[in-house]
């Protein structure tokens, strides 16, 4: 009887096993389908369907809510461009209810907090969160906007999607936000060198931007993103870095005048990120969301052009090409220093290196990369 007892218990554990192996099977088949970017799309959405069935009861909307970070809160174009999303949202099966926040900071406490679902912010903020994606807008890291849209769809292979979850939070979309300039109240402000002893303005949740400042000579002013703006406007600060969208919806224009610039030369391409919960966005979600995005990358800069409207030509400052070399040059300095600070993420670093050197093999990094 013991032996019998034995037998029967062996046969049960190994049917237990043989079922569970079916199971963990049949999961991976249905993950596989939902991350398969030359699978159907309705095809994706029912094997995610399968995959949570808890989620989705009786094929019921899940009902998530996203808060949006817009200075101009409801009635902004951050906000505004993200009603677009919805729509995609729903052809997931997400009903989604937004929220305006003018204030970023509060905005990251909320999704702390789990008070919003995802969160919608700039490149700069969630690096707070995802060292990885944050690292998106590091200096002269993309030249151009081309440089920005190859990027995104190399970060849109679904091989990519571990990158983008950290702990309890994964990255939703990415979106660019144009490239960012750099503001002077003054046209002899022209380099580097010459803010020396100037004031800057850098965000004031970030201390790497002050320390970075106070190796030019120069001194940090700590703002945030709405006072950022207005101290440069109203002469507290001499430098301001920002994407160039700000021009007209900011006024920066009050704080140019009347003997200011704009240095014509970007020195990042600025983001926007949706920081997401994971359990609420689960990885082939996020996955299919990220897609959206950047299928819809081209209407975003059409949106943003037609934000940023023509710029008065008397207002770029000109700098000769020696000197657009020698800004390459300390900008890569400046992207080694932060990646072995642990600011930036040398993965993310390495791509784009690779971007550039796609799109100009020509370039002086390319032979013999450091990064």
């Amino acid at each position: 009887m013991g032996l019998l007892r034995v037998l029967l218990g062996t046969v049960l554990l190994l049917t237990f096993f043989t079922t569970s192996a079916k199971m963990s099977n049949a999961q991976q088949e249905l993950r596989d389908t939902a991350m398969n970017t030359t699978v159907d799309l309705s095809q994706r959405i029912e094997a995610i369907k399968q995959l949570y069935p808890q989620q989705w009861k009786n094929n019921e909307l899940l009902k998530r809510r996203i808060c949006i970070w817009d200075l101009a809160g409801r009635s902004g174009p951050i906000f505004a461009a993200a009603q677009d999303q919805k729509t995609e949202l729903m052809r997931l099966g997400i009903e989604v209810d937004m929220e305006a926040y003018t204030s970023e900071s509060i905005l990251a406490q909320e999704l702390k907090a789990g008070r919003c679902d995802a969160a919608f912010m700039t490149g700069m903020k969630a690096r707070t969160f995802n060292k990885f994606s944050g690292t998106i807008d590091s200096v002269g890291a993309l030249p151009t906007i081309k440089h920005m849209k190859l990027l995104l769809r190399v970060l849109t292979n679904p091989k990519m999607a571990a990158k983008f979850e950290v702990g309890r939070y994964t990255i939703l979309g990415i979106a660019p936000a144009g490239a960012a300039y750099i503001f002077v109240n003054d046209r002899k402000i022209n380099s580097l060198t010459k803010a020396a002893g100037k004031r800057i303005a850098v965000l004031d949740y970030d201390s790497m931007q002050a320390k970075m400042v106070l190796k030019l000579g120069a001194t940090p002013v700590p703002s945030s993103l709405v006072g950022a703006p207005n101290k440069f406007n109203n002469g507290a600060v001499d430098v301001l870095p920002a994407p160039l969208v700000a021009y007209s919806f900011m006024e920066l224009y009050r704080g140019m005048e009347p003997d200011g610039g704009i240095i014509n030369y970007p020195f990042s391409q600025a983001s926007m990120q949706m920081v997401a919960l994971k359990d609420k966005f689960p990885t082939e979600v996020a996955q299919l969301v990220r897609e959206g995005f950047q299928k819809g990358f081209d209407r975003i800069i059409n949106q943003i052009n037609l934000q940023t409207g023509d710029i008065p030509g008397h207002w770029w400052i000109q700098i000769p090409d020696k000197e657009k070399q020698d800004y390459e040059v300390m900008m890569q300095q400046a992207r080694i220093e932060l990646r072995d600070a642990d600011y930036y993420d040398a993965g993310m670093l390495t791509i784009q290196r690779k971007v550039r050197c796609k799109l100009d093999p020509t370039r002086f990094e390319c032979p013999n990369p450091v990064e």
